[in-house]
């Protein structure tokens, strides 16, 4: 009995039969071990002939299929008819070496896999002649399957697998690729193993009738989409066509009516989405949200209600940027944001609204779409909305760092500075170039920590871990806002990935990347200092590592690292130690010395939410992994060191003093890939565990609904909601105008160009300087000027002289125009200082915040 049977799908390949039969019988392989099964789709051009003519000499036997073609239909006919126990699957257009498959039905042969796939795109695998269209979309195609299925080359023509797999595929399975048929129906419990191919093109295909044409490339992404989970319509595409054009026509129709009426850009959107939206369901949807009683499915209804949110907060960034961002005209920019409203509707109708009832994926691949489509809206709310949203007043001030650009600075260490001036070099002085280098340190963290994850537990972990670090607040904040928090976490989750893949992998090469990562990451904020500590303690307490003590690695990393450092080392040498000081007299707190931990508690809710801080707490419990072998406890103990020492050190300071509600986000990075395989955990989980489990897909979506929401409202505003939350702190460029308006009618009445003073320590200077964006620049100075802390604004403006030019005193509160925190009485450095006025900044005739200002018609110095 034949223990290899080759099933050889054709059409129209009569001259590439006997150069390919003589070929496979050429190898070193026992005849009678190996059968050749051709199976013919209807060919016109004698190709059964040809096999028939085998028939006669060797192993080969002919299917002649006379059913619907389809190459799938095809494989599976002679799988079905074939007698040995490993199929193997090979074109016959001569492009796959036949010589390869002793080394394809190897391992299979050994029981060390259960599908050989003859892959061009791993280590020793490649493809000769191939025209670069099919090559991109190869290569698109695979990329696509990729998350999915684990392999490199899931479209490959050329694989084997054992004969029994074949009664795993979904009964509705077509198309051409059968192999990510057998990789999705395993569910990820197959044993796969790549065999490095040269695959040769156009030298020997010219004859026989190549499959390449847009149908089955269409087709292909249609399956891939079922077998992820997604509904995909059939059989009503024209009314679903219809349906939408309609829906198309009145969005625009009415978003341009509602503009030309003078109706807020919000107002307009909105109205006409809802507007569209019930056309919709009136005359198509409707039918999808009720059982055949005629009663309505609320859950399903309201999965619908989330996904049009969820498309709604994002077409209002697309409108911002298109219109406030781009200039485009209004009545042009509504139908990009329509588009983005159907792709979003179109894929959470599949997956979430709709998905797939009969033979759905299994959990692990839902996790995985879920995680793709979740960190894909994360990112893309992010990019949006990240050059119209105004900078809030710390992004500001670390503006002004790039704008006077140091080796270091006074409050903080220069990376944040160094980004900025980056961004702003390449896309000038606008929110998007203080921000852009935020972003990207957030694309960073997400590939560092996705690798970690991985090596500590699996892909599904990892791509997970991926997601909640787009979702959790502290995270998705760090990825968008420039602060220097965003290179931080970017360097602790690099320094995470070189420590375990030193410690536990034990690769030499990694300290190397770990000395690099620390020192960009103690560039960036001296709180990645804390992993040291964590560092030394897990050497200590791992056996295995110990030996590193005594090896040159880590000592020449942590030399690297200070070398990073030096930039503030000098800096802190030129200007008599003044960073290094002020931050350390910040070691315990903020200096108010209250009993704080549960403020820390409070902080870390709003940080990761309820569910992740509970989630974290269990991970980090130490009987989470059952699993008792040496690699899980070595793991346990990396986690549990790396975030309990960062965290043990607030918590020890929380008890003498206040924290900033931020300082402690970053120690979370190392205990997320736990948090994300306890998600992906089924069986006997404990009553909590079920409840956290099921509780992280409400928070999910509550989440993104909520930064959508905020990002909607301070870009364009909701409809019937005030500004008054943010009316004191925010809303800068609205308020600079309304500044430089007081400015122009001072100096109208005196003649001389006045001081702006901002009353804070840099809270209303930065943003001041940021959006002053009039014919002639203000003067800008702190509070400095009074005697209190300017921060940096001491170094950069440290005196002002004594001056009969108007003074402008600019305050987020009335109170900060009367006296600052040290100093009770600012009227004595005044001449003739006037009352407190306010000003309402307005915004499409609501008001947005007050400004508070005071005039004073000089200067006297700071010790009159």
């Amino acid at each position: 009995m034949a223990q290899v049977s080759i099933v050889i799908p054709t059409f129209n390949e009569a001259d590439n039969i006997d150069p390919l039969l003589t070929r496979l019988y050429e190898l070193d392989l026992p005849a009678e071990d190996v059968e050749i099964i051709v199976v013919d789709d209807n060919s016109s051009d004698g190709t059964p002939a040809k096999v028939r003519a085998w028939e006669k000499r060797a192993n080969v036997r002919l299917i002649e299929r006379r059913e619907k073609p389809g190459l799938t239909r095809s494989i599976l006919a002679g799988a079905a008819a074939a007698r040995g126990n490993i199929i193997v699957v090979m074109d016959a257009g001569l492009s796959y070496p036949p010589e390869r498959l002793p080394a394809l039905i190897a391992p299979i042969l050994a029981g060390s896999c259960d599908i050989a796939i003859g892959s061009r795109y791993v280590a020793g695998g490649s493809t000769e002649g191939e025209p670069l269209p099919r090559r991109w979309l190869s290569r698109l195609a695979n990329w696509l399957a990729r998350p999915l299925c684990d392999v490199n080359d899931a479209t490959s023509g050329y694989f084997a697998f054992r004969r029994e797999l074949a009664a795993t595929i979904a009964e509705p399975a077509h198309g051409h690729e059968l192999l990510l048929e057998l990789l999705m129906a395993g569910q990820g419990k197959l044993r796969v193993v790549e065999v490095p191919i040269r695959v040769r093109h156009g030298t020997h295909r010219t004859h026989g009738t190549s499959r390449l044409s847009v149908r089955p490339q269409w087709a292909y992404l249609q399956r891939l989409m079922t077998l992820a989970g997604g509904t995909v319509p059939v059989g009503a595409a024209g009314r679903f066509a219809a349906v939408g054009l309609l829906s198309v026509a009145i969005d625009a129709l009415l978003f341009q009516f509602l503009m030309s009426r003078g109706s807020g850009l919000a107002l307009a959107h909105i109205m006409s989405f809802f507007t569209a939206a019930a056309v919709n369901y009136s005359l198509h949807s409707g039918r999808s949200f009720r059982d055949h009683a005629g009663d309505l499915r609320w859950n399903q209804l309201g999965r619908a209600l989330t996904v049009g949110m969820f498309a709604l907060l994002m077409r209002g960034g697309v409108l911002a940027l298109l219109i406030d961002g781009w200039h485009l005209p209004p009545f042009l920019a509504i139908f990009p944001a329509i588009a983005a409203t159907a792709v979003i509707n179109y894929f959470g109708t599949a997956f979430y609204v709709f998905p797939v009832s009969v033979n759905p994926p299994s959990p692990e691949v839902r996790w995985r779409v879920a995680s793709i489509g979740i960190v894909a809206f994360a990112v893309l709310l992010r990019l949006i909305y990240l050059g119209t949203a105004e900078l809030i007043p710390d992004e500001a001030y670390y503006w002004a760092y790039a704008e006077h650009m140091d080796l270091s600075f006074y409050d903080h260490p220069p990376m944040v500075a160094w980004l900025i001036w980056l961004g702003t070099a390449i896309f000038g002085n606008s929110e998007f170039g203080v921000r852009i280098g935020s972003f990207c340190c957030g694309l960073i963290t997400m590939a560092y920590l996705y690798a970690l994850a991985r090596n500590l537990y699996d892909k599904s972990t990892a791509m997970r871990a991926v997601m909640l670090l787009a979702v959790l607040p502290f995270y998705f904040a760090t990825g968008m806002v420039a602060t220097a928090d965003a290179p931080l976490v970017a360097a602790w989750a690099a320094t995470l990935y070189y420590m375990e893949r030193a410690l536990i992998a034990d690769e030499r090469s990694a300290w190397l990347g770990m000395g690099i990562a620390f020192g960009l990451g103690i560039l960036s904020k001296y709180t990645l200092g804390l992993l040291g500590p964590a560092a030394l303690l897990f050497v200590i307490l791992d056996p295995a590592s110990r030996r590193w003590l005594r090896r040159p690695h880590a000592y020449l990393a942590a030399a690297l690292a200070l070398l990073l450092f030096s930039p503030v080392i000098i800096w802190n040498f030129q200007h008599d130690w003044a960073s290094i000081t002020f931050q350390s007299s910040r070691v315990q707190g903020v200096g108010d010395n209250q009993f704080s931990v549960h403020e820390l508690f409070l902080h870390l809710m709003v940080l990761l939410t309820p569910v992740g801080l509970l989630a974290a707490a269990m991970a980090l419990w130490p009987r989470t992994e059952r699993d008792s072998n040496t690699y899980v406890r070595r793991r346990r103990l990396f986690v549990g060191v790396f975030t309990g020492v960062p965290l043990s050190v607030f918590l020890i300071l929380s008890i003498f003093d206040s924290q900033r509600f931020h300082w402690a986000g970053p120690l979370w990075l190392a205990v997320l890939p736990t948090m994300a395989w306890m998600m992906g955990q089924a069986g006997d989980l404990s009553t909590t565990a079920r409840r956290v489990k099921a509780a992280w897909k409400p928070a999910i979506m509550i989440c993104l609904l909520l930064y959508g929401f905020v990002l909607h409202y301070v870009v364009l505003g909701i409809p019937g909601i005030p500004y008054k939350f943010l009316s004191e702190r925010y809303f800068w460029r609205e308020a600079t105008s309304e500044v430089e308006q007081i400015v122009a009618e001072v100096r109208q009445q005196t003649g001389q160009k006045p001081i702006v003073v901002g009353m804070s320590k840099w809270s209303v200077a930065a943003p001041l300087s940021f959006y002053n964006r009039g014919d002639e620049p203000m003067e800008i100075r702190s509070r400095n000027m009074f005697g209190d802390s300017g921060a940096m604004y001491d170094f950069w403006y440290p005196s002002e002289s004594p001056t009969t030019r108007p003074i402008i005193m600019v305050g987020i509160w009335r109170r900060d125009l009367e006296h600052t925190t040290k100093i009770h009485d600012i009227d004595r450095m005044l001449l003739q200082p006037g009352p407190i006025q306010e000003r309402v900044v307005m915004r499409e005739g609501k008001p947005l915040r007050q400004v508070h200002y005071r005039i004073a018609r000089g200067y006297l110095g700071k010790n009159p």
